[in-house]
């Protein structure tokens, strides 16, 4: 599920490089050890020689370059050491006795020195105490050329944190020492505290405290290194959740931090930039109980807690739980026995999260155990191996889980990951779409082309905009469409799972400080009230039908009315069609993107519109140009999903242009493809969504190929096929008259609207149409003679008559040749239209209609 990619490797990466300068011993090797891991990508470590020297060096994984520290000429045993930005001091945390000395002794247990290193190596000692100590260095503002002063975290296991200044000089114009070393400043910042966790990338120090209850604050670090206490939450942990004090992010304690046996809880807490905060914890371990843990979503307001069942019988610890965050999935992972992938977006149902046991957990040869480490940005560190992983989701696990026969709701969940998390990678999305054409039809508790269509938008336009990140304004799942939400998605086998709402948390400090992070975090915290007030936020494009069809009515309606409105539809989907044509010129091989469909036109427009006012409505602070370029890509990024979707299709089946053609039946490929476009089809009408102008001709053109005829017909009656202009027009024009064509092109033309089949009638030149053509010519020059002249006078003569008086062809011939000198001719210059063949017709019509001709 996981992969695990090794981007350092402390025997290969340096001691292979050591041991190449000095071959007298190997003994280097076993005593190499991983200290720290710095923001810059620097990762610190240690080794003994056989002579007892003990040296800190630092390998710079952008580089791949080493760089030897500093050197002790006697065995030391490093707690915790860190580097500042300018490299020209480290601090280092020493015990005073090894392990295997058990005997008392009077000096302090830690020792904890600051050491000039370029160019000489002064030490002075900050502190010494019989409890441990981690240090660590903060970063100052990126690219500041001069640097006079550094700043150095104490975090003591005593419970307190302080932080010293110190002040920098140059002496000689080359060496760097510190000033008035005996009188450094220092300021405590923290205190009365029983868990900490540093953040190096965003320079952030979370910590506990539990005066009263457990709170957890946030101390922001900014680039000129003064703090503020920003954010201060409440949090319901269990009692004694932290027998000893834990540290977070604070590098290895190789001599303590492998050998915790207390039972207190495991915590740690994950930060994304687009404003969301997770705090996840496990909970104390009981005989025969399940193994639960806690995730905390504060950008959302609650806590979800989820109990797992015991698989086996063996006895697991609650520090056992290794979290880990991957974009915006918290993976909870327990060695040998289950992997938890949570959304911290999409946390309405559990469906949109993946759980895992037995087999499917394995992560490859890099197996990890308790010990690991979890760093910022999906990295983990293996003390014990020397190792720092890259983590990340296995897209061919993901791709597989799809294929097999599983539970729906494990497939839902893994189509998410692929396409929420991977991101636009062009060669999972064509699996992806692949998987979609095998298994064409939908699964029992989701339809997959829609979710494919809506996780894609939804991806999309927060890769645009990212602080939509938790705002319930757009659809990411159809799931939630559906009048009765489907048991197969409701619950995770093997899984409870409880929900509690969190009290809510206090920002502090003053407001040009809450900036960022922070303010986005605010934001999201105070929207929360805002979508519990409003009923369906979230946009819901079933919406749109209903206004479609009000539309059509009035575009279909005699009585013209202000075209105001039509005209604004019109012009959004102008925008959006001239957005679409501007993608991938190079690989249009499908026939797609005319300006014939007029009704899809519509559509598209009219989606623009809804969506346009309701992002206004729900999130003004975006700005109104920022929604426009936002909705408009939206629904071009919607066109594109259905073109990629056909174009894959194309490559795979290898059609070409002659697709087109409605001569020549169908084969295997023409079928398969238009069996998936009838499910695309359907999906996208499910939702109400548009699709591209064309895509309904190229369907029909294929269903003419694939079909019966008559089953054909019956797709046309059950609006599965739409009979589109251009579609009529390449059948009338491409198919001769024989017997079977005739009744087919009949069968078509019935089936027409009448402003439709007047306009369609004059492309095929047929005795039939002709006389549908001079009947409309005759019936529209009557019909305005009747409303130029208040009435015809053939309707003023005596109604009582038993018979209608007979209407004599030279009166008849006279009323035209009037008519025809006062309007226009509709027909002139068109095609088929016989003036001789008019008057014979009419007469022939007339005397149907007087009965003194069969018909």
């Amino acid at each position: 599920m996981l992969s695990l990619r090794t981007i350092f490797d402390l025997q290969k990466d340096v001691f292979a490089h050591i041991l190449r300068k000095d071959d007298r011993t190997d003994s280097v090797k076993a005593e190499a050890r991983i200290l720290n891991a710095e923001r810059d990508g620097g990762v610190l470590y240690s080794w003994k020689e056989a002579s007892g020297i003990t040296r800190i060096g630092k390998y710079d994984r952008n580089t791949k370059q080493h760089k030897l520290l500093y050197t002790f000429d006697e065995e030391v045993f490093i707690s915790s050491c860190s580097l500042n930005k300018e490299e020209n001091l480290l601090a280092v945390s020493l015990l005073q006795r090894s392990r295997r000395e058990q005997h008392l002794r009077q000096a302090p247990k830690c020792l904890t020195l600051v050491i000039e290193i370029q160019p000489i190596n002064n030490t002075k000692v900050l502190k010494a105490v019989d409890s441990g100590v981690r240090v660590q260095f903060l970063y100052p503002e990126a690219g500041k050329k001069s640097v006079t002063e550094s700043h150095l975290l104490l975090v003591v296991e005593d419970g307190y944190v302080e932080q010293y200044h110190i002040l920098l000089a140059k002496q000689e114009g080359y060496r760097v020492v510190i000033q008035n070393p005996d009188r450094l400043a220092k300021d405590r910042v923290a205190e009365e505290i029983s868990w900490v966790q540093w953040d190096g990338d965003t320079q952030r120090l979370f910590f506990v405290t539990s005066k009263e209850r457990p709170v957890m604050k946030c101390m922001q670090f900014y680039p000129d290194c003064h703090c503020d206490t920003v954010l201060e939450l409440p949090l319901e942990l269990p009692r004694d959740s932290f027998p000893s004090m834990r540290f977070v992010n604070l590098g290895c304690d190789n001599y303590n931090d492998v050998k915790l046996e207390d039972e207190g809880i495991n915590m740690v807490v994950f930060t994304n930039e687009t404003g969301s905060m997770c705090v996840c914890y496990s909970q104390p371990v009981c005989t025969n109980e399940d193994m639960k843990y806690t995730v905390a979503f504060v950008h959302r307001g609650y806590s979800r807690t989820y109990a797992v069942a015991k698989n086996s019988e063996g006895r697991f610890r609650s520090n056992d739980l290794l979290f880990i965050q991957l974009g915006h999935y918290v993976v909870v992972y327990l060695a040998k026995h289950f992997l938890h992938l949570i959304n911290s977006r999409q946390q309405d149902l559990p469906c949109f999260s993946l759980f895992l046991s037995g087999e499917d957990i394995r992560l490859g040869p890099s197996e990890l155990d308790s010990t690991v480490l979890s760093l910022a940005q999906a990295t983990l560190l293996d003390p014990q191996k020397g190792r720092i992983y890259e983590a990340d989701l296995s897209h061919s696990f993901l791709l597989d889980l799809l294929r097999r026969s599983g539970p729906d709701i494990q497939r839902l969940a893994a189509l998410h990951c692929l396409l929420g998390h991977v991101g636009p990678d062009p060669d999972v999305e064509r699996q992806v779409v692949e998987w979609i054409c095998e298994s064409v039809m939908p699964l029992a508790a989701f339809d997959q082309i829609q979710e494919f269509i809506l996780a894609s938008l939804y991806r999309t336009i927060h890769q645009q905009s990212p602080s939509l990140d938790s705002m319930e304004v757009l659809p990411y799942s159809s799931v939630f469409d559906k009048k009765d939400q489907p048991v197969d998605l409701s619950n995770i086998p093997g899984v409870r799972c409880g929900s509690e709402l969190l009290s809510p948390p206090g920002f502090r400090g003053k407001a040009r400080n809450l900036q960022g992070y922070w303010d986005e975090l605010r934001w999201n915290i105070e929207r929360i009230k805002y979508f519990e007030a409003v009923p369906n936020p979230r946009f819901r494009t079933s919406i749109i039908q209903t206004e479609y069809m009000s539309l059509l009515a009035e575009m279909n309606s005699e009585d013209k009315k202000p075209a105001n409105r039509l005209r604004h539809i019109e012009e959004n989907a102008k925008k959006v069609l001239a957005m679409v044509d501007t993608w991938h010129l190079d690989k249009k091989v499908v026939p797609l993107f005319h300006g014939e469909d007029q009704h899809q036109r519509e559509l598209i427009g009219l989606m623009v519109e809804k969506l346009r006012e309701h992002m206004n409505r729900h999130l003004p602070r975006l700005g109104k140009n920022k929604i426009e370029k936002l909705v408009l890509s939206y629904v071009a990024k919607l066109l594109e999903l259905v073109r990629h979707m056909l174009e894959n299709m194309w490559c795979k089946y290898k059609l070409g242009p002659q697709v087109l053609s409605v001569k020549q039946p169908g084969g295997a490929a023409e079928w398969a493809v238009f069996h998936v476009m009838t499910r695309i089809l359907e999906a996208t009408a499910g939702l109400s969504l548009p699709l591209p102008p064309g895509y309904h001709t190229l369907l029909a053109v294929l269903g003419m190929r694939c079909l019966p005829r008559h089953t054909f017909l019956q797709y046309v009656d059950h609006g599965l096929l739409q009979l589109t202009d251009p579609f009529v027009s390449r059948l009338l024009t491409d198919l001769d008259n024989s017997r079977a064509n005739e009744e087919l092109k009949f069968s078509i033309l019935k089936r027409l609207p009448e402003s439709m089949e007047q306009k369609i009638c004059q492309l095929w030149d047929h005795p039939i149409t002709s006389a549908c053509i001079s009947r409309t010519y005759v019936r529209g020059l009557l019909e305005k003679q009747d409303k130029t002249k208040g009435g015809s006078s053939l309707l003023e003569r005596d109604k009582s008559s038993r018979y209608p008086e007979f209407l004599p062809l030279t009166y008849l011939a006279k009323i035209l040749s009037d008519l025809e000198s006062q309007v226009l001719n509709p027909f002139e210059g068109q095609e088929n239209v016989d003036a001789k063949f008019v008057e014979e017709t009419a007469l022939k019509q007339t005397m149907i209609e007087l009965g003194f001709e069969d018909t």
